[in-house]
């Protein structure tokens, strides 16, 4: 009776441990839409916007990622067996893409403008770059 009742004690105690578990792994993402009006929230949070301030930069920066998104994914460079007219055809279309992205920061810049002082919006691109330095971080160390 008593191998019985821990038999069963250990099989609960197992499933309670596995339940917990799972639940830990299946950590939901943010979508991107979701990330970036998180950090946008948090740029206007650490610089102590007020609230209509904030709900136009909100605005206003997650639009700019979606534009950013519209451009896709920075154009590859595969080093490997390319021609010299591929690497340059390569690079050109980095210029390119390099350009579109320089272009949508400087509207981006004069709608800022708008609303927030130049300091201000040096302090946006401080504490966007050391976000994205730190979900660099992030992902790296997740990969390994």
């Amino acid at each position: 009776m008593k191998n019985i009742i821990r038999l069963l004690l250990l099989a609960v105690a197992l499933t309670a441990f596995s339940g917990t578990v799972s639940a830990q792994s299946n950590k939901q993402r943010l979508t991107r839409e979701q990330l970036a009006e998180v950090q946008a929230k948090h740029i206007a949070k650490e610089m102590a916007m007020d609230k209509a301030t904030s709900q136009r930069f909100i605005k206003t920066f997650c639009q700019f990622q979606r534009d950013i998104w519209a451009l896709g994914p920075r154009p590859k460079q595969s080093h490997s067996q390319m021609t010299d007219e591929e690497t340059g055809q390569a690079l050109k279309a980095r210029f390119a893409h390099s350009r579109k992205i320089l272009d949508l920061r400087q509207k981006y810049y004069a709608i800022y403008s708008e609303f927030l002082t130049q300091k201000q919006i040096q302090r946006v691109y401080e504490l966007e770059r050391q976000m994205m330095e730190h979900l660099s971080k992030r992902n790296r160390r997740a990969n390994r």
